[in-house]
This record gives C-alpha cells, sequence and structure tokens, in this order.
C-alpha cells in the first residue's frame, strides 16, 4: 500500500513540476510583453518600461530650449525610478496573477 501512495505523491509531484514550468513560462513572455509607462510632475518626459524593467522608449514633451540642463537631468532621473518603481509593482502583479492559480500538494 505504501508503495502505491508514494507512487502516486511522485506522479502528482512531476505533473506539478511541470505545471510550474509552463507557468514561469508564461510569467517570463508577460514580464518582458506588459508595458507601463510614467511621467514626470509637469507631463514633459515620458517613460515606459517592461515589467522586467527595460526602458521600452523615452517620449520629451515639449521644448527643451528654456530647461536648465540639471533641471532636465533630475525630471529624467526622477521619471526613470518611478518608472522602475512601476514595473516591480507590475511584475508583483503578474506573479500574483499567475502564480496565485497553484494550490499545495495533495489539493484537489
Amino acid at each position: 500500500m505504501a508503495r502505491e501512495i508514494d507512487e502516486a505523491w511522485i506522479g502528482e509531484a512531476i505533473e506539478r513540476h511541470r505545471r510550474v514550468e509552463a507557468l514561469r513560462d508564461d510569467y517570463e513572455r508577460a514580464v518582458e510583453a506588459h508595458q507601463v509607462s510614467v511621467h514626470s510632475p509637469d507631463d514633459s518626459i515620458e517613460v515606459t518600461v517592461t515589467a522586467s524593467g527595460r526602458i521600452a522608449g523615452i517620449q520629451i514633451h515639449g521644448g527643451l530650449q528654456h530647461r536648465q540642463a540639471a533641471e532636465f537631468a533630475r525630471e529624467l532621473q526622477a521619471t526613470v525610478t518611478s518608472a522602475a518603481e512601476a514595473a516591480s509593482w507590475a511584475r508583483e502583479k503578474l506573479h500574483d496573477e499567475i502564480f496565485g492559480k497553484l494550490r499545495p500538494l495533495g489539493e484537489a
């Protein structure tokens, strides 16, 4: 009898491992495909990142003639930092959506 239980548990563990691997692949694809955009407080800079944190684009709205370089650099850095935080938030949400479907071994 113990042999049957062990074989059933092993079979369930193998199936669970396959499911986790498939979900991990889904997660990695979703993280790279999902994009979030953030704007500077004055809306002059928009940074788009994937949930993985890769910068997908930077848009500058309006002219730069009247901006000081140091001011612009601070705004850009702050916006990129906000984009990194948004990417982290998006990763967490995707992780919860994809891996929240898992249930403990032995649970039907």
